[in-house]
């Protein structure tokens, strides 16, 4: 009976401290979760000291080594950014930290002639000073993640002065975009009268459409150094598969990303008939710095697209630890292109559209109940910026878990279909070779616990890619 009534007393609370109660239990639930999900991982890293029986063929020893370590450092860092975030958004909430930034804000505009009245003046403020707080604040998780982490198992190749002037870049670049479309987005939320969220919803759409068009051409070489991909043998046989599935190609470039990282990765954009191919020169075995201070040791001569090496040269080269040939380059990209030609792109665009319609109209429901803002510490005031906060990410938060979790599972289901699709252009055996190599380049775990892998990947695990190949590869 005492327990009973003291839950029966908790529902006497007024209804903005059940609501602040709820987002607050919520959020350390979601933590726990996510902590016991990674604890269950990192048992599997723990105990898993040798290659299993069913990755001998894959995977060496020393390399198996490096990636439990590696993954064991992560999950070390995870845990402890993780909590950190969890208790400061904690602290925040009830020390009043949302209100205190928003009369800091005010006083800010009241200094410089804006009463009041200017409402969206004061929200940029507001935004401006929130970003910078959450800057500042996770500057040390990233300088430790990048420095010591990354620095310690060989992936970061940046300096402390360039990954400053980075971060201020990124700062810089993200307020310019930030600033002037929330202002614009606030007005409309202002003059849209009753069907505002249509209109808001709208506005985003647009906003999204030309970030993704504009970024990798204006966006992205401000931190980085695009390249045409040579002419040569690789070119030419991306743009026939890309003329065999109808693919649009306009255009394919090599991003310098080895001088942050040794990761790799590769990208298509574009929309229409302007598609455009992104590789990372980690991807590229001729483009891996790694590759090449290893070629330019005494006696071993350059490669050439990997023909025409003597044994004795290859026996030197074995040992190279990035990037993949030409053949299974293309087998990468034949994956990637089948996103595009099973509909993946657009059907994630779809799903993403509708979400944000719901949400914009759920807002337009919700923004006129004065508990929501009153359990956040706004009595007198309603300020539609504090508004799309308090909604978005707090009200929303378990719709916005769940759904994180559908799209994870959609994700997974992508990625075999796409596997499948290179599989049909011939490629099994390419692909088989290129996962093993950049699971091994970028020091994956292979063995997974099966809850954390159903909750996070949005790849299958390698084992289950390779099972889904194998039998074409054979053939």
């Amino acid at each position: 009976m005492g327990m009973w009534a003291s839950v029966d007393a908790m529902w006497d609370f007024p209804a903005e401290k059940r609501i602040f109660g709820a987002v607050l239990l919520f959020s350390w639930t979601v933590y726990l979760w996510e902590t016991f999900l990674a604890q269950r991982q990192r048992r599997i890293y723990k105990t898993t000291t040798h290659v299993p029986p069913e990755l001998e063929q894959i995977m060496d020893s020393d390399t198996f080594e490096k990636s439990r370590l590696y993954q064991l450092d992560k999950s070390t860092f995870s845990f402890w950014s993780g909590l950190y975030s969890v208790v400061e958004s904690t602290f925040i909430l009830l020390f009043g930290g949302i209100p205190y930034l928003w009369r800091l804000s005010g006083r800010f505009c009241g200094s410089a002639g804006f009463g009041p009245e200017y409402e969206i003046t004061q929200s940029l403020v507001f935004l401006l000073l929130a970003t910078l707080y959450s800057a500042l604040t996770g500057l040390p998780w990233s300088i430790y993640n990048t420095f010591v982490i990354e620095e310690k198992h060989g992936f970061n190749h940046q300096t402390l002065e360039f990954f400053m002037k980075d971060t201020i870049k990124k700062f810089i670049v993200t307020q310019c975009i930030l600033l002037p479309v929330s202002s614009l987005l606030l007005y409309i939320i202002k003059i849209g009268g009753d069907y505002f969220f249509i209109y808001a919803w709208l506005f985003t759409l647009v906003v999204s459409l030309v970030l993704v068009t504009i970024y990798a051409d204006y966006i992205a070489p401000l931190f980085d150094k695009f390249t045409p991909l040579p002419e040569g043998k690789l070119k030419q046989e991306i743009e026939v598969m890309a003329k065999n599935i109808d693919f649009p190609l306009t255009k394919v470039y090599v991003v310098e990303g080895s001088k942050r990282s040794s990761h790799s990765n590769a990208y298509f954009y574009g929309f229409f008939k302007n598609k455009r191919i992104v590789l990372f020169d980690t991807l590229l075995e001729d483009y891996s710095v790694l590759n090449k201070d290893k070629q330019e040791e005494p006696g071993v001569e350059p490669r050439n697209d990997g023909e025409g090496d003597s044994e004795e040269i290859r026996a030197k080269v074995k040992n190279k630890k990035q990037g993949c040939k030409n053949e299974e380059v293309l087998a990468v990209l034949g994956h990637e292109l089948g996103h595009w030609k099973l509909g993946h792109t657009i059907k994630n665009i779809i799903i993403s559209q509708i979400n944000s319609f719901l949400c914009f109209f759920l807002f337009a429901v919700l923004i006129g109940q004065r508990v929501l803002f009153a359990a956040f510490g706004f009595y007198d005031t309603q300020p539609t910026l504090i508004g799309l906060l308090i909604i978005f990410q707090f009200i929303f938060s378990p719709y916005n878990e769940v759904l994180s979790f559908c799209l994870t599972v959609l994700s997974r289901r992508f990625e075999f279909q796409a596997d499948a699709f290179a599989k049909k252009l011939g490629m099994a055996k390419d692909l088989y070779s290129a996962l093993i190599k950049l699971n091994k380049d970028n020091l994956g775990f292979p063995v997974s616990d099966w809850l954390f892998s159903t909750w996070h990947y949005s790849h299958p695990p390698l084992l289950e890619r390779l099972q889904a190949l194998k039998a074409t590869k054979r053939d």
